[in-house]
């Protein structure tokens, strides 16, 4: 009788774990096929109402990313929850306006949907956060800060919902909260973000890291020497990439992401190897879509 009871659960187990085998072996087929059905739904009338209405950028893509962008908001909007933050109520305008957005890094490189991207936090506008600072004499202190948007390692991103708007109406401004937020995910999904998101191959991390430093560092001292411009009573020398950039190497990844799909031309003139390691990251080169 026991040899037959340990024989029933040596069978039961082994079944079970089988079952799971088989099961998580079957689990990337699943969801790929779950997603291509989802892009292949045809897109919802509303929906292209919206963007030509909210994204104009949209209509400067080539026709075939803007197909591929339709596909993978589908499924973008179907995999990750949009919370409304401090009373906002989330509308299909709202989720249609910064899907589109937040699926423009992914249209070249096929890396997932934001795999750690648990959800979406969107509030009506700046929200506060408080953040440990040192003060004078080393005094730990929390200082509350008002933000346009957040990127957590923890799979949660925070957006203002007015700033997703402002981003999404102007194309060509070079500032896009939503697409520096997604950017910090790209890079944060190895678990923290140090401006160095995964890449193919050793090679290309070092010619990544050669050319970001370079600019990063450029940028520091042409923001050091607006300082000395200003100080002086000269006109400080305004450059094309924000200098929020210069904050530390995962802010400039960010920031250059922005300046990358909103300014290719200027980029790719001012800073052309540059502008060439994120075109190879990101798989596209927007310079032909103007």
């Amino acid at each position: 009788m026991d040899n037959k009871t340990s024989l029933i659960t040596l069978l039961i187990v082994l079944a079970f774990g089988l079952g799971l085998a088989l099961w998580l072996a079957a689990a990337p087929w699943l969801l790929a096929r779950k997603r291509q059905k989802l892009r292949s739904q045809p897109f919802p009338v509303a929906w292209r109402r919206i963007l030509r209405k909210r994204v104009p950028g949209v209509q400067r893509l080539p026709a075939d990313l803007q197909l591929r962008l339709k596909g993978d908001m589908q499924v973008f909007l179907a995999e990750k929850p949009i919370i409304g933050c401090a009373g906002l109520k989330v509308t299909d305008e709202m989720r249609v306006t910064l899907a589109a957005q937040a699926c423009l890094p992914l249209l070249g490189a096929r890396r997932g949907y934001y795999p750690k991207l648990k959800q979406i936090l969107l509030y009506p506008g700046a929200f506060v956060v408080e953040r440990p600072h040192t003060g004078m004499a080393g005094v730990q202190m929390e200082q509350r800060r008002a933000l346009a948007g957040e990127s957590w390692v923890q799979g949660q991103v925070l957006l203002s919902w007015q700033d997703v708007l402002n981003g999404a109406a102007d194309p060509s401004d070079g500032h896009n909260v939503v697409v520096h937020e997604f950017a910090h995910q790209l890079d944060q999904v190895k678990g923290f973000a140090n401006g160095a998101p995964p890449l193919a191959t050793a090679l290309a991390y070092r010619n990544w890291s050669k050319v970001m430093q370079s600019e990063f560092n450029a940028l520091r001292t042409r923001l050091a020497q607006a300082e000395r411009d200003a100080a002086v009573g000269l006109e400080p020398k305004v450059g094309l990439i924000d200098p929020y950039a210069a904050t530390d190497p995962a802010e400039f990844f960010a920031v250059c992401s922005e300046v990358f799909f909103e300014r290719p031309l200027e980029l790719a003139a001012q800073h052309p190897a540059l502008y060439q390691q994120l075109s190879r990251y990101y798989r596209l080169n927007p310079l032909s879509w103007t």
